[in-house]
């Protein structure tokens, strides 16, 4: 088994027209592909999120139609060295001067709603959510990887949860998907600490499911469903079991999130100047941006199973 140097005839582009978010389909091995690319900055803006909840839509359609085989959903990001890095803070700031609650919980939901559905595999029993993590995730790009059923990072890349460096916390699912992986105490610990965690650290803790060596997530992507492949029947059967015994509700994720947005209306200018430092990190983190063709780099990198 080799690498690919060409786009497999396998792997098609789906016909959406997006301009923030990349998809492709291996027909051949059942994997939709989905890379991130949000602009001005890499993180979720309302955009991106409405593309995310457009492509699950035509997910959820092609399954239902049982013309062809997908079984497991990748969610990765084609901008070098950046997996996600969070909510959208200069939307945020502009929404807590204007004391536009509204406006901040709307936005809220339409990042939990995405992530909803990645953690319960779009409500299809047969689909495996995964997150390949090849570059930084902060914030919510790290409760966005956590929100998969399983998560695969590269070696060496950070992930963790800033927000209470600006006396906030992370309100889009990451007590509820991290609690679940590791236990309510040590994420509350990780979301207190606002540290940002090498994906070895994760590995060792429980938190990252498989580490892959720099420049290998694909292939370590293909490697697990290969891995898989030999008890699959077996893995989902577990997956459901864990469900039922430590459920995702999307009524708990909504109510968390009212939480963090009168939390955020209360912060006060020393909070809201970080946080307007954090924007300016974001915009250097992300530049110069990536075109949506750049997301062929990791097509390239493909392996046939």
């Amino acid at each position: 088994m080799s690498h690919l140097h060409t786009v497999p005839s396998t792997l098609q582009a789906d016909a959406n027209d997006f301009t923030q978010l990349t998809t492709y389909l291996d027909t051949h091995n059942g994997i939709a592909w989905g890379y991130m690319h949000a602009k001005p900055r890499p993180c979720f803006s309302h955009h991106l999120l409405r593309e995310l909840h457009t492509w699950n839509q035509f997910l959820m359609a092609e399954i239902d139609r049982k013309e062809q085989k997908i079984h497991y959903q990748v969610c990765a990001s084609a901008i070098d060295g950046v997996y996600n890095l969070g909510g959208d803070l200069d939307l945020f700031c502009h929404l807590i001067e204007t004391r536009d609650r509204d406006a901040l919980l709307e936005y809220a939901i339409a990042c939990i709603e995405p992530l909803y559905a990645f953690a319960t595999h779009l409500d299809r029993p047969e689909l495996k959510t995964i997150a390949l993590v090849q570059g930084d995730a902060l914030g919510g790009g790290f409760e966005c990887a956590l929100a998969a059923n399983v998560l695969i990072a590269e070696r060496g890349t950070k992930l963790g949860l800033p927000e209470i460096l600006f006396n906030l916390f992370p309100g889009m699912g990451a007590l509820t998907f991290l609690g679940r992986r590791v236990g309510h105490h040590l994420a509350e610990k990780i979301i207190l600490s606002g540290k940002l965690y090498l994906a070895e650290e994760l590995h060792e803790m429980g938190v990252v499911d498989v580490l892959a060596e720099p420049g290998d997530g694909e292939q370590a992507v293909y490697d697990f469903i290969r891995r898989e492949s030999r008890a699959r029947n077996g893995a989902l059967a577990i997956r459901t079991a864990r469900e039922i015994s430590q459920p995702i509700r999307y009524d708990e994720l909504k109510q968390i999130t009212e939480i963090w947005v009168d939390a955020a209306l209360r912060l006060g200018d020393k909070d809201l100047r970080m946080m307007q430092r954090l924007v300016s990190r974001q915009t250097i983190k992300g530049s110069p941006s990536q075109s949506p063709s750049s997301a062929s780099r990791s097509t390239n990198a493909v392996l046939a199973l």
